[in-house]
């Protein structure tokens, strides 16, 4: 096991909870932000949807996971990190553990030291990575510590001046996580045990999060390094392909997605554009074609949704930004909306729920034909970077002061 003695505290307040429906990683249910929930209201209050309870949580914009009745986030609290697990009915605090966690020199502080990274959780284990790169294990029930990693000092990673971003995906008995520097630009651990499974490559790491995607019925991990995409076996971290996108600031963030139908794999990042690249099988090598490109779909640190042969998500660095349509087989844009700033969005019920970064909540429908807006409500504050969870008909949000649930029914 990597980094020093393990260090902080928990408190246990033990809190009755009904199972509900998961949300367990970055991306939920599929790491696709499609939920299976159905009966949402088609309309809201002028002041949005009725709000279930609302309670003070510090910086940070990692994503918020909900299984069992229980959520799972991070948060900043002076100089410290908190990983913490809430009762998902009223969202007061059933554990949390506490540990110094100091940003790295040259952390840009205008965007705070909050964590970035969404947890994981998997067979009763919830794995954590802080802003600095340390990395740690939970029992999921009590917050107990079963291993850590320091993935920047003990490995001597990619030390990035927003912080490490990226959120672990599971694959079988592992945790992988891309780590970046040479030899292990993605390493693989053991779920239980926390030893290194398979550690491999060069690359400089970016703030993007591992994808897995199937090629011709072969599983690959589809992951933007800081300039290049790439795909490995999940299995042991070979090579299956690498194309070098660029990036003069290293800011690859959106996850790839892949149309299965045809094995065209879209991706998007701030100043290179978009590309949509055709992978094929030849043994056991995988070949990448490159399809089409445009600047002018150029996702940054925001999520795509793909429906059928269409990429729907929020376009653009700073103002104007637009939400748009994309065909993943041509690149051909139907359509590009104002009326938001940066936005995350989730998919459910055959609807939209998009919320941009100065808190603002919408429901929408949107086909390549057109795009509609249903309801609009000022929800949250500024900075509502992170992107919403649903579970059944409860929508769970974060800004930079708080963690608030809506009733969508």
């Amino acid at each position: 096991m990597g980094g020093a003695a393990l260090m902080g505290a928990v408190t246990v307040v033990l809190l009755a909870a009904p199972a509900q429906a998961q949300w367990t990683q970055w991306g939920g249910p599929h790491q696709d932000f499609i939920v299976p929930s159905a009966g949402l209201a088609t309309s809201w209050p002028d002041d949005g949807p009725p709000k279930l309870w609302s309670r003070e949580l510090g910086e940070g914009y990692s994503g918020i996971l909900a299984d069992a009745g229980k959520l799972y986030t991070l948060y900043r609290s002076g100089e410290e990190d908190v990983v913490c697990a809430l009762d998902a009915a009223t969202g007061k605090t059933i554990w949390e553990y506490k540990y110094a966690a100091p940003p790295a020199p040259g952390h840009e502080m205008m965007f705070t030291a909050g964590p970035r990274s969404t947890p994981l959780l998997v067979d009763g284990r919830l794995f954590a990575a802080s802003v600095n790169g340390m990395m740690h294990a939970f029992d999921a029930a009590t917050g107990k510590v079963l291993w850590q990693h320091d993935l920047w000092k003990d490995y001597a990673g990619s030390v990035l001046n927003h912080g490490y971003a990226n959120s672990p995906i599971a694959y079988k008995s592992t945790i992988i996580m891309p780590v970046g520097g040479a030899g292990h630009a993605v390493m693989a651990f053991d779920q239980k045990t926390g030893e290194i499974v398979w550690q491999r490559h060069d690359f400089k790491n970016s703030y993007s999060s591992p994808r897995l995607i199937s090629v011709d019925g072969e599983d690959q991990l589809a992951l933007f390094m800081a300039q290049e995409i790439i795909g490995l076996d999940p299995a042991n971290g070979d090579l299956k392909w690498s194309y070098e996108i660029g990036n003069p600031f290293d800011q690859n963030i959106c996850m790839p997605v892949l149309e299965p139908q045809s094995d065209i794999l879209f991706f998007s990042t701030p100043q290179a554009g978009s590309r949509g690249c055709r992978l094929t099988r030849q043994g056991d090598k995988t070949e990448l074609e490159e399809l089409w490109k445009t600047r002018k779909i150029q996702f940054y640190h925001v999520n795509a949704i793909r429906l059928g042969e269409w990429i729907y998500g929020s376009t653009g660095q700073g103002d104007p930004n637009f939400f748009a349509a994309l065909n993943i087989k041509t690149g051909d844009i139907a359509w590009r909306e104002r009326g938001f700033g940066k936005a995350t969005c989730l998919h459910a019920d055959g609807k939209f729920i998009i919320l941009d970064e100065n808190g603002m909540l919408a429901l929408a429908t949107a086909t390549p034909e057109k795009f509609e807006v249903l309801a609009k409500a000022q929800v949250l504050g500024e900075r509502a970077w992170t992107c919403p969870t649903l579970v059944g008909k409860t929508l769970y949000l974060r800004d930079s002061k708080q963690i608030v649930a809506l009733d969508l029914g």
